[in-house]
């Protein structure tokens, strides 16, 4: 058999589609990223708090993101 130029895109046209689906799939699991944002969105908010980007990615999500409270702070005399 001979490949020719017209049977080569179709074929890698069909490897680049496996390829990009099996990388989309999931197994339905969340990742310690989301699972850790979650949880400090959940700390940050109950603070009155809003997360905000640090700057940095570092992949983990308590050095991307800090917790910024703003205006609850009152002087009590």
């Amino acid at each position: 058999m001979r490949i020719t130029p017209s049977l080569i895109a179709p074929v890698v046209l069909a490897v680049a589609l496996t390829a990009t689906l099996s990388a989309c799939a999931s197994d339905g699991t969340r990742s310690r990223y989301s699972q850790d944002m979650d949880r400090l969105t959940a700390e940050c908010t109950a603070r009155e708090g809003i997360l905000q980007p640090t700057g940095a990615t570092s992949g983990e999500a308590a050095r991307d993101y800090a917790c910024v409270i703003r205006g609850g702070a009152t002087r009590i005399n």
